[in-house]
C-alpha cells in the first residue's frame, strides 16, 4: 500500500517536471518571439536595411610609407587596414573555420545546431560553458554594429538582432566576402583591427606571409585577446595555438604528421608597435600629421566633405628613407646614453636647478600628477607632499623605458633634466627630409627639438661669412683678435671661447677656429640689416635680432631652418624649399595631392660665394673646431661643417656636410638650465658633433650607401686659390676696416703703429718656410 502510494507520488511529480519544462519552454519561446517582434519593428533601436550592409565601410587607418616603401606608421581611432581575400592565405581562413564556425560553407548566418546547444544549455541549463554559438557571419555583425545596453535583456536582444543582420549579410555578400569583411573588423587586442595590423604588429610581416603556426596564434587570439596574447602570455599563447592547430587536424586541414611537428613549435613573435607615441619616427609623423590635415582642408570629395585623415584609409608616400631614420635614431641612443651619464658625474648628485629652484616648482606645477591632485582640492603643499608617495611607475631610461618603484614628484624631475636631441637629415640637392629625431623618446617628451627655436651658436656664421665676402671682404684678408667695446650696443663686448686675444687672423681662419671677435667684426662691415636680409633669402624664417652679438648666434632658429638655410652652399648658392610628402592616395589609389621632386630655385649669393664659403668649411673640420671628425672618427671622406655653442654650454650644436647630405643636430635641455657645467662637454664638437659621425658611420658600413664617401665637392682650383693663405699670423697686416673703430682716436698714431707691424711681419716671413700647400697650416 505504502510503496503503490510513493509510486504515484514519483509519478505526479514526473508529471509536474514536465509540465513545469513545456510551461518554462512555452514562456521562453513566447518571450524570444516577443523579443524577436520588438527588434524588427525597432524598439529597440532600428536594424540596418540592405542598402547600408551594402555600404558597408569601415574606420580605416591612414597609412604612411617612407621612400623605400617601408610603413612608418599610421593615423588613426581602430587601428585598422583593409585586405583583399586573395592576400589571406588558405591555412589561416581553415584555422578561422575550424575554430571558430565548422559549418561555416553549410548555413546561411545562423548555425541551428550551436543554436540549439546554446540555448538549452545555456539559458534552460545555466550552463555557461557551452561555447558561443555564433558564427562567423553574427560575429561580424557585432564587430560592424556594437551592442547597446538594455539592462537583463541585453544578452538576447543583442542575438537576436545579430541572428537578423547575419541573414540579410548572407543573402548580400558571398562566403568568401565575408570572411574578408570578418578579417578586416574582428579585433586582435592592444587596439589592433583586422588581419593586416595584426601580422604587422606580431610578426612584422604582411598576412600572405604568414605561415601555418603565424596563422594559428592569431586566430586563437579571437576567443581571449588578452589572455592569448602572445608578447604578454607566450605559454598560454601556445595553449590557445595548439587548439586552433587541433581542430584543423580534426577537420581534416592538417595531416598528423604536420600537426605533432607544428605543436611542439615554441610561439616566437616580431613584435612592432603602431602607436602614435611609437614606432619609427614618431616626430616625423606628428609633423607630416599636421600638413596631412592642412593640405586635406582643400582637397575636398566630390560631394564636398573633407577626407578624414583617421577613417578613410588614406596612403601618405613621404621622402623619409627607414634605413637612415634607423641609423639616426641609432645614433642618437648610442651618444646620448654616454652623455647623459656624463652629465650625471659632472653635477655629482646636485640638481641643474639648484641656482634657480623656481624653474623646477613650475615643472612639477605643469605635471599631470600635481594637476590631478589640485583638481581633487588639495592645496599645493598638499599636493606636493601626495606626489612624494612612492608608487609603480614607468620612467624613461637609455638602458629602455623601466618599471620603478618612485615618486610622481621624483619621476617628474627625473624626466626634467634627461639630455634632449633634435636631429635631421636632408638630401642637400633635392631638399627631401630623409631623416628626423625630434627628442630622446615621443611617449615620454612631446616637444619637437626639430621645429623647436634655441639660440644657434657659431651655427649661423657661414651666413655670416657669405654676407661678408658678397660685401667684397676676402677670404684671406687679416683682422685683428682683439676685445672691442661696442659703444652704441650697450657698451657690448665679445669673447672668445678658449682662443683668447692677439695676433690676426684671416676671414678663413676664423671661420674654421670659431673667433668671436672677428666675426662680429665681420657682421659690421658687412652690414647687420644685410646679412639679416641674406639669412632669410637662405631659408632661416625666425626673427634675428640687428645686434652684433647676431654674430654669435643670439638669434633663436629652429634646426630645421638652419639645415634648409644650408642648402644654398651644396647648390651654387640658389635655395631649396624642403619637401616631406611625395604623394597622397585615397583608398582607391586615386591622387589627391602630388608634390614633385624640388630643384633649386631662388639664387640667394654668388655661386663663388657659396663654394669659398663650402671650402672654408672644409677647414672647420680638416683643422678647427670640427677636427673630431678626423682625428678621432678617422672620417677621411670629403665632409664640410659647423659647430655651434651658445652661452654657459646652454645649446650645443652640428650641422655638417657631405656633398649629397646634410645632417644638423642639436643638443640640450627641454629648459636652458639642464646643461653641462664645463664647455669640454657643453660644447657642440663633443654633445652634438659625435651623433652626426655615428649616422655616417652606420650609413658608410652599409653596402647600398657606402658608395657614397667616395663622393667628392668638387671645388674649382680657382677658389681654392682665394684660401691661399695662414689661419693666423702673429704680424698680419689688418684690414682699415679698424679705421672706424671708435677706439681709434688718433690716425698717425694708428698708421705708425700699422707700419711697425707690417717690418716686423716682413722679418717673421724671411725666417718662416715656403707654403706648398694653400689647405695646410
Amino acid at each position: 500500500m505504502v510503496s503503490k502510494k510513493r509510486q504515484k507520488q514519483k509519478r505526479n511529480w514526473k508529471r509536474l517536471i514536465v509540465k513545469l519544462f513545456f510551461t518554462g519552454l512555452f514562456i521562453v519561446s513566447i518571450f524570444i518571439f516577443t523579443l524577436v517582434i520588438l527588434v524588427k519593428i525597432g524598439v529597440f533601436g532600428s536594424l540596418p536595411d540592405y542598402a547600408q550592409l551594402k555600404k558597408i565601410k569601415n574606420n580605416t587607418a591612414t597609412n604612411i610609407y617612407s621612400v623605400d616603401n617601408k610603413l612608418l606608421g599610421r593615423y588613426y581611432y581602430q587601428n585598422r587596414t583593409n585586405v583583399s581575400y586573395d592576400e589571406i592565405p588558405d591555412h589561416l581562413i581553415q584555422a578561422l573555420v575550424a575554430t571558430e564556425d565548422v559549418r561555416f560553407y553549410e548555413h546561411n548566418g545562423i548555425d541551428p545546431r550551436s543554436t540549439l546547444r546554446v540555448l538549452v544549455k545555456t539559458i534552460i541549463l545555466f550552463n555557461r560553458s557551452s561555447g558561443g554559438g555564433s558564427t562567423i557571419t553574427q560575429q561580424l555583425a557585432k564587430n560592424l554594429y556594437k551592442r547597446r545596453d538594455f539592462g537583463i535583456v541585453t544578452i538576447p536582444v543583442a542575438k537576436i538582432r545579430e541572428m537578423i543582420l547575419a541573414r540579410r549579410i548572407e543573402n548580400l555578400y558571398s562566403k568568401k566576402e565575408i570572411l574578408e569583411l570578418y578579417l578586416n573588423t574582428v579585433s586582435f587586442g592592444e587596439n589592433t583591427y583586422g588581419i593586416e595590423t595584426a601580422s604587422i604588429i606580431f610578426f612584422d610581416k604582411q598576412p600572405a606571409d604568414l605561415n601555418i603556426e603565424e596563422s594559428a596564434v592569431l586566430v586563437g587570439l579571437l576567443k581571449a585577446n588578452t589572455s592569448y596574447n602572445p608578447r604578454k602570455n607566450k605559454e598560454a599563447a601556445k595553449r590557445r595555438r595548439n587548439i586552433v592547430l587541433k581542430q584543423m587536424h580534426k577537420y581534416g586541414y592538417l595531416n598528423k604528421t604536420k600537426f605533432e611537428e607544428l605543436r611542439q613549435l615554441p610561439v616566437t613573435i616580431k613584435y612592432r608597435k603602431l602607436t602614435h607615441t611609437e614606432g619609427p619616427a614618431p616626430y616625423f609623423r606628428e609633423y607630416l600629421r599636421r600638413k596631412c590635415l592642412d593640405i586635406l582642408k582643400n582637397n575636398k570629395r566630390s560631394d564636398g566633405n573633407e577626407y578624414n585623415l583617421y577613417t578613410d584609409g588614406l596612403k601618405v608616400y613621404t621622402t623619409l628613407n627607414s634605413k637612415m631614420q634607423d641609423y639616426l635614431e641609432k645614433s642618437v641612443k648610442k651618444h646620448l646614453l654616454k652623455l647623459q651619464q656624463e652629465f650625471e658625474k659632472e653635477w655629482k648628485g646636485e640638481e641643474p636647478w639648484i641656482s634657480n629652484p623656481k624653474l623646477a616648482m613650475l615643472q612639477i606645477e605643469q605635471s599631470s600628477a600635481y594637476k590631478s591632485f589640485r583638481k581633487k582640492g588639495l592645496s599645493q603643499n598638499e599636493a606636493i607632499a601626495a606626489m612624494k608617495v612612492l608608487r609603480k611607475t614607468e620612467i624613461f631610461t637609455w638602458e629602455g623605458n623601466k618599471d620603478t618603484l618612485i615618486s610622481p614628484l621624483d619621476s617628474v624631475l627625473h624626466h626634467f633634466k634627461t639630455l634632449q636631441t633634435g636631429s635631421l637629415v636632408m638630401n642637400g640637392k633635392t631638399g627631401d627630409i630623409l631623416a628626423w629625431v625630434g627628442g630622446v623618446n615621443y611617449k615620454y617628451f612631446k616637444y619637437d627639438h626639430v621645429i623647436a627655436k634655441r639660440q644657434t651658436g657659431s651655427t649661423i656664421k657661414p651666413i655670416i661669412y657669405a654676407s661678408a665676402l658678397e660685401s667684397g671682404i676676402k677670404p684671406c684678408d687679416f683682422y685683428e683678435n682683439d676685445s672691442v667695446v661696442y659703444e652704441d650696443y650697450d657698451n657690448w663686448t665679445p669673447q672668445n671661447s678658449g682662443e683668447g686675444y692677439g695676433g690676426y687672423y684671416s676671414v678663413k681662419g676664423a671661420l674654421a677656429n670659431s673667433i668671436n671677435t672677428i666675426s662680429v667684426k665681420l657682421l659690421m662691415q658687412a652690414g647687420i640689416d644685410t646679412t639679416i636680409s641674406l639669412a632669410h633669402k637662405s631659408g632661416i624664417s625666425s626673427y634675428l635680432p640687428p645686434v652684433p652679438s647676431m654674430a654669435l648666434g643670439t638669434g633663436e632658429v629652429s634646426l630645421y631652418e638652419m639645415v634648409k638655410s644650408y642648402v644654398v652652399f651644396l647648390n651654387q648658392g640658389k635655395s631649396i624649399e624642403p619637401r616631406v610628402i611625395r604623394r597622397i592616395e585615397d583608398s582607391e589609389g586615386n591622387v589627391l595631392y602630388s608634390d614633385p621632386a624640388h630643384e633649386p630655385a631662388d639664387t640667394v649669393m654668388s655661386p663663388v660665394t657659396a663654394q669659398t664659403v663650402l671650402a672654408m668649411m672644409q677647414g672647420v673640420v680638416d683643422r678647427g673646431t670640427a677636427n673630431g671628425l678626423r682625428s678621432v672618427w678617422k672620417f677621411e671622406s670629403d665632409f664640410v661643417g659647423k659647430t655651434g655653442t651658445t652661452q654657459n654650454n646652454t645649446d650645443a650644436w652640428f650641422i655638417g656636410m657631405s656633398p649629397g647630405l646634410i645632417a644638423g643636430v642639436w643638443v640640450g635641455g627641454d629648459n636652458p638650465v639642464v646643461r653641462f657645467k664645463s664647455t669640454t662637454y657643453g660644447q657642440g664638437a663633443y654633445s652634438a658633433l659625435p651623433v652626426f659621425a655615428n649616422f655616417f658611420q652606420y650609413l658608410y658600413h652599409d653596402n647600398k650607401y657606402s658608395y657614397l664617401k667616395n663622393d667628392t665637392f668638387n671645388i674649382p682650383d680657382s677658389i681654392y686659390s682665394l684660401l691661399d693663405c695662414y689661419d693666423f699670423d702673429e704680424y698680419a697686416e689688418p684690414r682699415i676696416f679698424y679705421l672706424f673703430d671708435k677706439k681709434e682716436t688718433d690716425i698717425e698714431e694708428f698708421i705708425r703703429r700699422i707700419f711697425n707691424r707690417k717690418r716686423k711681419r716682413e722679418k717673421e716671413e724671411k725666417k718662416r718656410p715656403k707654403r706648398t700647400d694653400h689647405q695646410v697650416n
